[in-house]
Parts: C-alpha cells; structure tokens; sequence
C-alpha cells in the first residue's frame, strides 16, 4: 500500500480496536498494536479496492 492514512485506535482491556478516518464504520481489533494496524491495513485494501460492496466513506466537504 502506497500512501499514508489516518487511524483512530485506542486500548481496551486486553485488545487494541481502532478504524481508518476515512471508513469510521469498520472497526477492527489486534491482541496487539502491531497487529491492530496489520488489521487496519487489510481491511482499508479491501475497502478501498471495491472488495466489500456498498462500503460507507466519510469525508470533508468545502462550503465555499
């Protein structure tokens, strides 16, 4: 994967969950930090490449 994206990832007991900004509908968790993002990373390239349809993005909108 080329690029950087954006995470939102926090500790919950024994897991780490997070999600990618860009998909805030899919969370994912790791037993690991490491692994939390090796999960993010899979699931963003599935997102992304069109292999889950009818994916919900989120992004910003300028008014102006």
């Amino acid at each position: 994967m080329d690029g950087k994206i954006k995470i939102i990832y926090w500790q919950d007991g024994d897991f780490w969950l997070g999600y990618a900004e860009e998909y805030p509908d899919y969370l994912t968790q790791g037993t690991s930090l490491e692994e939390l993002r090796e999960n993010l990373k899979d699931i963003y390239m599935d997102l992304s490449s069109g292999a889950i349809p009818c994916a919900r993005k989120e992004e910003e909108l300028a008014l102006a």
